[in-house]
């Protein structure tokens, strides 16, 4: 058996994943309608929308098998989001690929597989639309084409999702993404009792910028902001513009401390822009950090209100500053 490797933009795929808010959302009896539909289509058992996660597969519909989840080094899915081509698996028997996979040399006897890459709309490979069959069969050009219609389908339910999560003027994520995905994330971390940290912040002098330099100008500022978070931080962390010049960043598995100090770098990044941007204003903020105690902290936004607490404590430092400057 050979298990599938990981692309080359394995860390800015799973974070495509990740913030695009489909593992966690969209309406399953979307993607099980046209799974049932496929299965009739092409007179197969099983037809399946998979998404391949860092370890596993997650399944928005398995229609034919009970699956929920499956091991991604065992998995057909995870050798085709390693190209932009269909996957066709006429025996699998006889492929060396997969002739002793487990999922081949027992229970379901996968002979036949014929799977095609799913993408989101910023282009990152994150899944299949596929077909498996307990016979070696043949997949006609005809066949293909319409395996690959209904992947397109499966695309624009992605697209809408992404959409329904996504901030349009900075690309982060809006509010409704955020707290989706941050919930799943408070959970995870306690599983695993890893620390979580979140950094909350605030422009200053925006109302300045919009006032002197017009909306238009405003609207720039925010995304430099935008473009200084995705710079300064991980793939892993997730990035929301809450809404007006809000902003947050979710630190996983990163204490109170760490927090502090991304922050810090977060500060130099604007410090180092300004000097450079050639814009009449700078960009300014107040922030402020709070790791997730799970004792304290019971729930998303009480944890926000706290984390929005400490951010307005800098913020009427920074006032305050600017009164004496005066």
């Amino acid at each position: 058996m050979k298990s599938p490797a990981n692309p080359e933009n394995e860390s800015q795929r799973l974070a495509s994943l990740r913030e695009s808010g489909i593992v966690e959302t969209g309406d399953p009896a979307r993607f099980d309608r046209l799974t049932r539909l496929a299965r009739r289509l092409f007179d197969v058992p099983v037809a399946m929308v998979s998404l391949v996660e860092e370890e596993s597969l997650v399944f928005k519909s398995c229609n034919g098998l009970r699956y929920a989840t499956l091991p991604r080094n065992i998995s057909f899915c995870g050798h085709v989001i390693l190209s932009e081509n269909p996957l066709i698996v006429n025996d699998a028997r006889e492929d060396e690929r997969f002739a002793d996979n487990p999922l081949v040399s027992g229970e379901p006897h996968v002979r036949f597989y014929a799977g095609f890459p799913l993408r989101l709309p910023d282009g990152a490979t994150v899944g299949a639309f596929c077909l498996l069959g307990f016979d070696q069969r043949d997949f006609s050009e005809e066949e293909l084409a319409l395996l690959q219609d209904l992947a397109s389908i499966v695309e624009d339910e992605f697209e809408a999702i992404t959409e329904a999560t996504t901030d349009q003027l900075t690309g982060l994520l809006n509010r409704r993404g955020f707290e989706q995905l941050a919930n799943f994330a408070i959970a995870s971390a306690n599983r695993r009792a890893e620390p979580l940290a979140l950094g909350w912040l605030d422009l200053d002098k925006f109302k300045a910028i919009n006032d002197r330099h017009g909306h238009a100008e405003g609207d720039v500022a925010l995304k430099a902001m935008s473009q200084l978070l995705a710079k300064a931080f991980r793939d892993t962390d997730l990035l929301v513009r809450h809404g007006g010049d809000e902003f947050g960043i979710l630190f996983s598995d990163t204490d109170e401390s760490g927090a502090w100090i991304a922050m810090q770098h977060l500060q130099e990044e604007a410090n180092a822009w300004n000097l450079t941007s050639g814009k009449p204003w700078k960009l300014e903020f107040s922030w402020g950090v709070i790791e997730f105690n799970h004792d304290d902290i019971t729930d998303l936004p009480g944890w926000l209100r706290a984390a929005d607490k400490r951010m307005y404590s800098m913020k009427k430092e920074h006032q305050a500053l600017d009164h004496r400057n005066k």
